[in-house]
């Protein structure tokens, strides 16, 4: 791909995903525009087995941008990488087309496999700010995982995943999350949770006085027929 052809689909990309661009020169300003393009040099030596000019490519990328992608990943049409500090993806990582990260994100191996080691990443999927998805499984396509995340398996399509370690809190959600960049009205399991217990605490409170209500009530007067 052209330099100039490259530009004009992140044009496209940046429009499309981040409000806060008010012209298309800009892009030149992000991060992503760099290290995206440097990876897809670097891939391409990769590629070819030329490793250390594909490292060489990307570690510089890396410095400049603080986005580190490792040319053996896999990536497809429309990657979008929002802000952009502290991104890390793995070698053996695969992401599909329309994919899009914000700052912080991890998508990494356990150390403890060889060969596949990296999650695969659907179309459509949105990765919040310091999202962590570790290990070689698949996030199915038109997914939301949300900010600070731990993933750690498998993430059915058209899910949304809030949590550590994660936990999928709603399903079937057919908004492709690249046109619903929404990161912070996600389900909150945990609050939920604790708004159940908060119920049954109360409940159990009113149960409770009952009780010691009708004992009180039961000794006075069992103290009443003795006294007759």
């Amino acid at each position: 791909m052209s330099w100039f052809k490259y530009y004009k689909e992140q044009v496209k990309i940046i429009r499309e995903r981040d409000p806060a661009i008010k012209n298309d020169l800009e892009v030149l300003l992000y991060p992503s525009f760099k290290a995206i393009y440097s990876y897809r040099k670097a891939h391409k030596h990769y590629l070819k087995k030329h490793f250390f000019r594909a490292r060489y490519i990307s570690q510089r990328a890396a410095r400049k941008t603080g986005i580190e992608i490792h040319p053996g990943a896999t990536i497809g049409e429309g990657f979008f990488i929002d802000h952009g500090n502290g991104v890390i993806i793995g070698e053996t990582t695969i992401i599909g087309d329309n994919v899009t990260l914000y700052q912080g994100v991890t998508l990494g191996g356990t150390g403890k496999e060889s060969g596949k080691r990296h999650p695969t990443i659907g179309d459509n999927v949105m990765i919040s700010a310091g999202a962590k998805v570790i290990g070689s499984f698949t996030i199915g396509e038109n997914s939301k995982i949300g900010a600070g995340s731990v993933v750690l398996s498998e993430v059915p399509p058209n899910s949304t995943v809030v949590g550590i370690p994660g936990r999928v809190v709603k399903r079937e959600d057919v908004r492709l999350p690249r046109l619903d960049l929404d990161q912070t009205h996600l389900p909150d399991p945990v609050l939920n949770d604790l708004n159940v217990l908060k119920q049954e605490n109360e409940e159990l409170k009113i149960a409770f006085k009952k009780l010691v209500d009708r004992i009180e009530k039961d000794e006075k007067e069992f103290k009443n027929q003795q006294n007759k």
